[in-house]
């Protein structure tokens, strides 16, 4: 079948995910533009990460010129992606907006995504929410219900946000719409598959090929004399977490890996991430050793440890940074784990780096949650913000990167770092150091690779975390681990404007993509997982996504040639700042008032008319000087200088 005769087809390549901004304080919650797409039979653009309105407003201006609201097509026309189906509709239901008021439509529930749009307002009201990033659906009021709109359904969202819709009882649709989305939002649950494994959109870039480990490991001149690459994974039977491919010290054993395996909870015995270019110095992690209460030692892990120190030749010293306050760390030994004895280990220093657990990250997150939607109390906003310590936490994890980033920079010596299983504060910590010390991992594909390499690879539990398709929304194992890294990076993209190849709207997709399932990136909870359910081939990556369109993810004020050093974000609380253009982007009032991306797009224009103005004097003056090194014999033979000088001799 040719998808695209399909009245219903939608060309992948058209979706657009970019934050609109409104001058208008009275549009909706999200809202993002519905364009339309003149190309044979006119099909809706839509944009799929979060909801959208069709006002003119906050239409980019190449959209408007495209919009016309003659063509929007009937009030029932549900745009569909290359793969996804409507499941049922719902008419005459109220989205109660937190922000302008209620308004009636038509919601439809497809495999994919919750569709609301308007019939009350023109241009119509659009909604458009994946269902990936609903965590928990709640219906609200029974049949004794009396009052306007006390009888509905609520959706809980990952993504800082609330949707109430109100049903009227005499049309008994609420436990139709109840059922779809109950079941579409949680397909593991229902087993079902994730949306991913349904979507079949083209692109012309594939992601998947972004993140090569042997060239990646190439890159950084591994293998050398003094680290080796290791194949004794490649069926996962050494740490099941971990990749098949790893960079170890040249000067151990397969024998010895196997025994320091056994002494590391999970397997996860201390692996290479990073090394520098010049002082070999490095980053490797791991997770705890298995010391228990009766502080057990194991003299390979130990003389493990030695050969990762030895394999930097500038240092006799060896920096152990256990993400956890020495508290956390101590408690671990109860249940089998714990730290690094300093009279076991020789010449390493431990050094606790206080990061509190996944446990009151996500209390954090949930109380931060509370302060931005659906309204925000002005009179006592910072210290609702305090109360949180959202901002504590991520001052915290940033100054534990520093601390790591400048051991190997300015001291010249190697850092291993871990936490408890070495999945969650671990890859934070090396991923944020490995930006501030590498300017590659600060370009849109080098941090793409990061992500590969130091989160998905190295198996940092992505379903456990997010909770992917799963009905388990007070699940003790998620938490916003990965939305804390992505935030400490844009604090440095905030310290350092002129540092990033990408933009703050290339942050956000990545957010965005990491609950809604469209893509199979982020989806399970290791490589072993994932090359089992064969997502390379059965779904498509989100980097296809972001690289068929980099312009749209590009910082204009990008200036890699002045930033090729490290960078040392302030991690202070008098530098970080919370991140409005995540988490009160719904909030119309809190969006700048000029549309950002229609600056961005301009201003790289600029930038790139600009460089090639550059580029043509540079060759002006190249060729004069070449014209004048041809000329210059002559000019010697002729001058008067050199005719006395003849004259002398």
């Amino acid at each position: 079948m040719d998808r695209k005769g399909n009245d219903d087809y939608q060309d992948p390549n058209n979706i657009r995910l970019s934050i609109m901004t409104s001058t208008d304080s009275s549009l909706s919650v999200s809202e993002k533009s519905a364009s339309l797409k003149s190309a044979g039979n006119e099909s809706l653009s839509k944009s799929i990460c979060s909801s959208s309105s069709t006002s003119t407003e906050n239409v980019p201006l190449e959209m408007k010129a495209l919009r016309d609201s003659s063509k929007l097509g009937p009030a029932d026309e549900v745009p569909l992606l290359c793969g996804e189906s409507t499941q049922g509709t719902a008419k005459d239901v109220t989205y109660l907006c937190p922000y302008t008021g209620p308004t009636r439509g038509n919601l439809s529930v497809t495999n994919f995504k919750v569709y609301f749009r308007s019939v009350d307002r023109d241009p119509p009201f659009i909604l458009d929410v994946p269902l990936g990033v609903v965590t928990r659906v709640e219906k609200v009021g029974g049949a004794t219900s009396r009052g306007e709109n006390s009888y509905g359904i609520e959706l809980f969202c990952k993504d800082m946000r609330n949707l109430r819709f109100a049903h009227k009882q005499e049309n008994h649709s609420r436990r139709q719409v109840f059922e779809k989305i109950t079941q579409y939002a949680f397909p593991m649950t229902n087993k079902l598959p994730l949306f991913a494994f349904e979507f079949q959109g083209k692109y012309d870039v594939d992601g998947w090929a972004v993140y090569d480990p042997a060239q990646e490991l190439r890159r950084q001149h591994i293998p050398n004399e003094s680290w080796r690459i290791c194949r004794l994974n490649e069926k996962f039977d050494v740490c099941d977490t971990y990749p098949t491919l790893l960079a170890v010290p040249a000067s151990a054993t397969d024998e010895d890996i196997r025994h320091v395996s056994s002494f590391r909870s999970r397997g996860r015995l201390p692996v290479l991430s990073w090394i520098h270019p010049e002082s070999q110095a490095t980053i490797t992690r791991s997770s705890q050793p298995l010391v228990g209460v009766a502080g057990k030692r194991n003299k390979e892990d130990e003389k493990y440890t030695q050969f990762i120190m030895d394999a930097n030749a500038q240092s006799h010293k060896l920096y152990i940074m256990d993400a956890r306050p020495s508290v956390n760390a101590v408690a671990n030994k109860a249940k089998g784990g714990g730290y690094e004895s300093e009279d076991a280990y020789q010449n390493a220093e431990l050094i606790f780096l206080d990061i509190h657990n996944i446990h009151v990250m996500r209390e954090s997150l949930r109380k931060l949650k509370d302060i931005c939607f659906p309204t925000i109390d002005d009179a006592h906003w910072l210290s609702n913000i305090e109360s949180t310590h959202w901002l504590e936490h991520i001052k915290q994890i940033l100054a534990g990167a520093v601390r790591i980033a400048d051991k190997v920079e300015s001291n010249k010596t190697s850092v291993l770092v871990h936490c408890s299983d070495g999945w969650d504060r671990t890859a934070q910590l090396t991923g944020l150091a490995m930006l501030m010390l590498d300017p590659y991992y600060r370009t849109i594909k080098g941090f793409e690779v990061l992500i590969e390499k130091e989160w998905l690879s190295f198996g940092h539990k992505f379903s456990q975390r997010v909770g992917h398709g799963e009905d388990k929304h007070s699940d003790a194992d998620r938490s916003p681990v990965f939305l804390q890294f992505i935030d400490c990076v844009w604090q440095m993209t905030k310290q350092f404007p002129n540092a990033f190849e990408f933009n703050e709207h290339f942050l956000i997709t990545i957010l965005d993509h990491l609950y809604s399932c469209l893509f199979g990136t982020f989806l399970f909870n290791s490589e072993q997982h994932r090359m089992k359910e064969d997502v390379k081939h059965r779904t498509v990556s989100l980097w296809s996504f972001i690289n068929s369109q980099m312009e749209e993810f590009m910082n204009p004020l990008y200036a890699s040639y002045i930033h090729q050093h490290v960078l040392y974000p302030v991690a202070s609380l008098r530098r970080i700042e919370l991140w409005t253009g995540y988490y009160l982007r719904w909030n119309p009032r809190m969006r700048p008032q000029e549309p950002i991306n229609l600056r961005n797009r301009e201003l790289l224009m600029l930038k790139n008319q600009l460089q090639r103005r550059i580029e043509d004097l540079q060759r002006e003056v190249e060729a004069k000087s070449r014209k004048s090194s041809l000329l210059s014999p002559s000019r010697r033979m002729a001058s008067p200088m050199h005719h006395a000088h003849t004259l002398n001799r």
